[in-house]
């Protein structure tokens, strides 16, 4: 067994880890307590499980990455956009941690615990949109400048939109339609040129939409945001905690609060 100090939160621990199976949570606790080991502990402390965690899902720390004052202060303004969003929006997936730690190929990183749900809706779909459009309104806004840190997340959105729009009949301009084609053998679109162009113009209104959206909520809560940042920039990783001291509590229960108020009733 695991020798650990009494720094140890278990539920923290719990809350960082959502969907991992009982291998990973092995995984976790081995490399905690190699990481102890190679400091010279004679106990696995909370800090070297919180390590673990982001060695597991992040990769190895790049130490070798030197990033100057200025690339910092933009990495932790982007990934605060994100989070300041995801605590705002209602639908949008609920933070877990944000790190501007680099690991493998990012600079910075946000994690949140993904809702499982039966059947999403437009709203639902939209701010998570919107959420993650964050980074790059944070950066617009506040730095007067875009880099190119938002890549992954306009390929996300345009793909989302995309999908939202040609497959799920989301659009005002194309309700109710559904273009997917399963026909592998076919070599034809299954709508026309028009058509096509119809659904490249939804695609990037809907997604202008959601950034300007982004942009007016980040610019509301301004002051909140750029703490947030600031305590990104000093403590390198922040979680959910520090998120509800800055905003306050959410309003909002999850999907996972819900279901277990309703079972609590009715026992």
């Amino acid at each position: 067994p695991i020798k650990m100090d009494d720094s140890v939160d278990v539920e923290l621990l719990a809350r960082q880890t959502p969907g991992f199976s009982g291998a990973d949570i092995a995984n976790v606790c081995n490399e905690a307590a190699l990481i102890a080991a190679r400091h010279g502990k004679k106990f696995v402390g909370k800090q070297d499980f919180l390590d673990a965690v982001d060695r597991i899902i992040g990769g190895l720390e790049k130490k070798s990455k030197i990033t100057t004052e200025n690339e910092r202060r933009t990495i932790a303004l982007h990934e605060a956009g994100h989070a300041s969003l995801s605590w705002l929006l209602e639908h949008a997936n609920p933070l877990i941690k944000v790190t501007i730690v680099p690991r493998g190929r990012a600079l910075g990183a946000a994690w949140y615990l993904p809702e499982e749900r039966q059947i999403t809706t437009k709203e639902q779909m939209l701010d998570e949109m919107c959420a993650t459009l964050g980074g790059r309104a944070a950066e617009d806004l506040f730095i007067g400048k875009i880099s190119t840190g938002a890549m992954n997340d306009l390929e996300r959105v345009t793909k989302q939109s995309y999908g939202m729009i040609a497959y799920l009949g989301m659009s005002d301009k194309l309700p109710n339609v559904c273009y997917y084609n399963n026909d592998e053998y076919s070599f034809n679109k299954p709508y026309s040129e028009r058509t096509a162009e119809l659904i490249d113009e939804e695609v990037k209104r809907m997604i202008n939409e959601q950034y300007d959206r982004a942009k007016k909520i980040l610019s509301k809560h301004r002051s909140e945001h750029n703490q947030l940042a600031q305590l990104l920039i000093e403590k390198e990783v922040i979680f959910a905690e520090d998120v509800e001291r800055i905003f306050g509590k959410r309003p909002w229960a999850s999907r996972s609060e819900e279901i277990i108020a309703a079972q609590q009733q009715k026992t």
